[in-house]
């Protein structure tokens, strides 16, 4: 009885966010995600590269609408995503005949290791699964999809955030680096 009494939650919803918070994370989401498309698609559409990926939007909701999350800070963001990307194209690599096993064992490391070197980033999970689960365009860039583009896109995205997210006054971003 006491593992259901568990799934009743223990608080009510989260406090509401004040209307300038809305408007800076809105802003910050949309020019950060404006910087990696605009490249997406004015500089690689006509090639086999790709330069945004599906993880970038919940990266976006943390580094640019929970400035403060420790999981928002640069060395979630950046390690979150970089370990995950090599975790996942070296899982798909390893077990691509076991797409099941592959996709399973791809997210599931890539949160093992983002805890062990404490760069905990729950997109970095996406990007993982990403990796194993995308079409042909992400397969064929093998670990080339470590640098593009999920390290230039989350540095790109980075760039946004210290920009955007220290022009309030409300707003201090990052809360620490390492």
């Amino acid at each position: 009885m006491k593992y259901f009494q568990k799934m009743k939650g223990g608080s009510s919803c989260p406090p509401g966010v004040h209307a300038s918070e809305i408007i800076w994370s809105w802003m910050g989401s949309f020019l950060g995600i404006t910087a990696v498309a605009v490249m997406h698609f004015n500089l690689f559409s006509q090639g086999d590269l790709t330069f945004i990926v599906g993880s970038f939007g919940a990266s976006a909701v943390l580094i640019y609408g929970a400035v403060r999350s420790p999981l928002a800070q640069p060395r979630n963001l950046l390690g979150g995503h970089i370990f995950s990307a090599v975790i996942g194209v070296a899982s798909y690599q390893l077990f691509h005949a076991f797409p099941w096993f592959a996709a399973a064992f791809a997210v599931a490391t890539a949160i093992a290791v983002m805890h062990a070197t404490r760069t905990l980033h729950p997109p970095g999970g996406a990007t993982a699964l990403i990796a194993v689960i995308g079409g042909d365009s992400i397969h064929d860039l093998g670990f080339l999809y470590v640098l593009l583009p999920v390290a230039t896109g989350a540095v790109i995205m980075l760039i946004v955030a210290l920009m955007v997210n220290n022009l309030a006054g409300s707003r201090k971003y990052p809360e620490f680096w390492f």
